[in-house]
């Protein structure tokens, strides 16, 4: 199967719109590409309240992503649980986690080399 090439800041920009669609919060974006052996170029990082919204927030960006874009994410993981889904569509790799789950991880902290920039919600 091949993977259409998506522009990335249309892609980033849709990704943004699916999160804050469903009032996700606490978004952030983390520019990998000035570290070395990464497995993408960008992390977007949200939080949710419940496995509800975690589930709603990973929906709307797809559908969002499917709709304007044409594209379908590359693989999903953790829509069982619903406390944190992983959606990579290959360049970007979106986390939507609940709360407590991303303190724990603390993804931010680890790629503390990253450009990170943090999301105003519009809520």
């Amino acid at each position: 199967m091949t993977k259409k090439i998506v522009n990335t800041d249309l892609l980033i920009t849709e990704i943004i719109k699916g999160i804050e669609d469903v009032k996700g919060e606490k978004t952030t974006i983390l520019d990998l590409r000035d570290i070395e052996n990464t497995v993408c170029d960008y992390f977007i990082i949200c939080e949710a309240n419940s496995n509800t919204q975690v589930s709603a927030i990973s929906g709307s960006i797809q559908k969002n992503v499917s709709k304007t874009l044409k594209d379908k994410a590359w693989h999903v993981e953790g829509e069982s649980n619903a406390e944190w889904i992983l959606i990579d569509y290959v360049n970007v790799v979106v986390h939507v986690f609940q709360k407590h789950v991303r303190e724990f991880y603390n993804l931010e902290e680890l790629w503390g080399d990253a450009k990170i920039t943090n999301i105003q919600n519009a809520y």
